[in-house]
């Protein structure tokens, strides 16, 4: 399997309604009111789904019921008035309710924004996979990135309005770790949602033809190594053009984990950099997925063949 570029939605415009759903854990109330009123200051019509604010009855690292996460999120994609749809956390939770979406209605409604990161990864597979439709791994209504860091912020409203203006990606922490030059289609998220993936009925075969973008948090670095292990196991990453690595947070010394990430991706033979800023980093700039691009590991920038959005 090659990978193609994916249908990309339109742009937004001042006065878009941007629904706001919770797929994953439970959702701080002040963060959540904080990230509306940035939304607003956007000129954006904010929707909260009816769901957002709920706690699981049993497990409270749910923010609602599975079946209720999922409704909110194929009611939001399937209203014609949305123009599109913001996470507002990530945790844990998507892939319970990822099977339980109405993917039928989604393809009947077409092709809408969809923002998040972390677990939301699942979702960004499945949209891609069972869908066709391009989305962003971008910071989420109530991350506390999106609330402080302003770059953050920036990078978000700049492709949501204006996507033009953010065809050439990456910070200047950004470093080469395998040099080159590879274009390929962005795909990824966090690694092990990738990895977790791996052997569902809906997973993607192969990522051949891609410029994966990876990141994590949390996962020690015997972890990362049984991770990227299994990736490379099952041959999910035979045919991958280029790897841009974003953060690694509360994963150990960074030198331990970079160690780590040379041994596993090194010998692939295609261009890797790291620290592109992406993830969970204090500056998480907005990464269009299902899009063509180009990956230049020594001027350590990912450049878009397209504006990230129509």
């Amino acid at each position: 399997m090659t990978l193609t570029p994916l249908t990309r939605p339109a742009r937004l415009r001042p006065g878009a309604k941007a629904a706001v759903v919770a797929p994953s854990g439970p959702v701080p109330e002040e963060r959540l009111e904080a990230g509306l009123d940035i939304l607003r200051g956007w000129d954006l019509d904010p929707l909260v789904l009816p769901h957002v604010r709920d706690r699981h009855p049993e497990f409270g690292y749910l923010a609602g019921e599975d079946r209720a996460r999922a409704r909110d999120l194929t009611e939001a994609w399937c209203d014609p008035s949305v123009s599109a749809v913001v996470c507002a956390r990530g945790g844990y939770g998507a892939q319970r309710m990822v099977d339980l979406l109405d993917w039928s209605a989604i393809r009947a409604a077409g092709p809408k924004i969809f923002v998040g990161y972390s677990d939301v990864t699942a979702l960004h597979e499945a949209f891609a996979v069972r869908a066709g439709l391009s989305t962003l791994h971008g910071p989420m209504a109530a991350s506390q990135t999106f609330l402080k860091d302003a770059r953050t912020q920036d990078s978000l409203r700049a492709t949501l309005f204006e996507p033009e203006s953010v065809r050439t990606l990456g910070l200047d922490t950004a470093r080469t770790m395998v040099p080159g030059r590879a274009r390929g289609i962005t795909l990824g998220g966090c690694v092990s949602l990738l990895a977790a993936d791996l052997g569902t009925p809906h997973a993607r075969p192969s990522a051949g033809g891609g410029l994966l973008l990876i990141e994590d948090v949390g996962e020690e670095g015997y972890r990362l190594d049984r991770i990227l292990t299994q990736l490379l196991r099952s041959g999910w990453l035979e045919g991958v053009k280029g790897i841009a690595l974003g953060s690694w947070a509360e994963c150990g010394p960074y030198e331990e984990v970079r160690g780590v990430l040379h041994d596993r991706l090194g010998g692939l033979g295609v261009p890797v950099v790291e620290e592109l800023g992406f993830g969970h980093s204090e500056t998480a700039l907005t990464m269009p997925l299902g899009v063509g691009a180009v990956l230049d590991a020594d001027a350590r920038t990912l450049t878009l063949d397209e504006p990230a959005l129509a």
